[in-house]
């Protein structure tokens, strides 16, 4: 067994068991692989992000795919707005520890030359990339180089007439494009290497519309995500929101985090939702009470001093920092190390025993000395 599908341990990025059964959605989809990075069938759920560095800056897209790598990134997708980028898009494919995701809208040119300029996959929407007949060239020049496509489609981007029609909902809308669009692919073209995308900003829209999608497409592995999803607070909530319905029914392949920040923050805060639902687990994760009148330390700024300390350690561990014995190694018992604080200082305890009694100032270093030991 992979340390990717053992139950969580200490050293390893971890899947849990529930997360395969046959049962759910994301168990019965097609295996796509994007790059070394296996998409449906089962395979753990892939971590994405997209790169905002300018398209021909060959050193800063580098830099950024390296940085979202120590993160945690696994998948990345790079822009190619003009065909004078194209040359810095391969010479990034060339150099990428991750696989590249060509995206591409209006050109089918650049799609086509993307595809043997080193990418992993394309992304598109047949609906803006010049109509079937272009989109045709583009499955052609995939099929040569072995690689898959999601077909993406977004709520504004609808064909025009489908847009129109009052007798759908949105939702609905956005499957019956995509479920064209698949039929065209599968059946016309005798191309089964797809992802599919059905993107929208409301999360009841996104959810409505992807277990939509996992019943109309049950063979298509499906990339989850809310676009459009804003800033960081409140696109973190949105899309734990609405992907966090979805993962836990079993829907979704692969998934983006969008947000109007730092893509390292996406990354981060995808590992922190699979955590969360106990799908994957790469990071530690914090625990800590939100505070009362009994606690006599500084209880956020050590919270706040041990999640920065946490951010670069790579063991999928439980720390907890609690603010005085009533919420200490009782009721975080389940925690890897922790901390119960009392009147300026705290006893750290691991697996719900205790290990020592340290002063206030001596906290955060005592609970990362036993972080060390695990």
């Amino acid at each position: 067994m992979s340390d990717a599908l053992k139950p969580c341990a200490v050293g390893a990025v971890t899947t849990a068991a529930a997360g395969n059964e046959p049962s759910k959605p994301h168990a019965r989809t097609r295996r796509v692989m994007v790059g070394t990075v296996p998409v449906g069938g089962g395979a753990p759920v892939a971590v994405q992000s997209m790169l905002n560095a300018p398209a021909d800056d060959v050193a800063a897209n580098l830099a950024q795919i390296q940085a979202l790598a120590e993160a945690g990134c696994e998948i990345v997708r790079m822009a190619i707005p003009r065909r004078a980028c194209l040359d810095a898009f391969e010479a990034v494919c060339a150099a990428s520890p991750l696989p590249v995701v060509a995206d591409i809208h209006f050109d089918a040119r650049i799609a086509i030359e993307a595809a043997r300029r080193g990418a992993a996959k394309l992304r598109i929407n047949p609906g803006n990339i010049g109509g079937l007949e272009a989109t045709r060239e583009v499955i052609a020049a995939a099929r040569a180089a072995a690689i898959p496509i999601r077909i993406g489609v977004n709520a504004g981007s609808l064909d025009d007439a489908l847009a129109a029609r009052d007798d759908l909902t949105l939702p609905e809308k956005l499957v019956a494009s995509a479920t064209e669009y698949v039929r065209f692919f599968e059946d016309e073209c005798d191309f089964r290497d797809i992802v599919v995308s059905a993107k929208a900003h409301d999360v009841q829209t996104t959810i409505d519309t992807y277990r939509l999608l996992a019943s109309a497409l049950p063979q298509v592995p499906l990339h989850i995500g809310v676009t459009e999803a804003g800033t960081a607070f409140q696109g973190i909530i949105k899309s734990a929101c609405g992907l966090g319905v979805l993962l836990e029914e079993g829907i979704g392949d692969t998934m983006r985090i969008s947000l109007t920040d730092d893509p390292v923050v996406e990354v981060r805060a995808c590992w922190t939702l699979l955590g969360s639902l106990d799908l994957r687990r790469r990071a530690p994760e914090l625990i800590s009470c939100p505070t009362c009148g009994r606690c006599q330390v500084n209880l956020i700024g050590l919270a706040q001093e041990v999640e920065k300390r946490l951010a670069n350690v790579q063991k999928p561990v439980k720390v907890a920092v609690m603010g005085c014995v009533v919420n200490g190694p009782g009721e975080a018992a389940d925690a890897d190390i922790g901390v119960a604080c009392g009147a300026g200082s705290g006893v750290v305890f691991s697996h719900g025993k205790i290990v020592r009694k340290v002063p206030e100032s001596d906290i955060v270093t005592a609970l990362m000395e036993e972080l060390e030991t695990l």
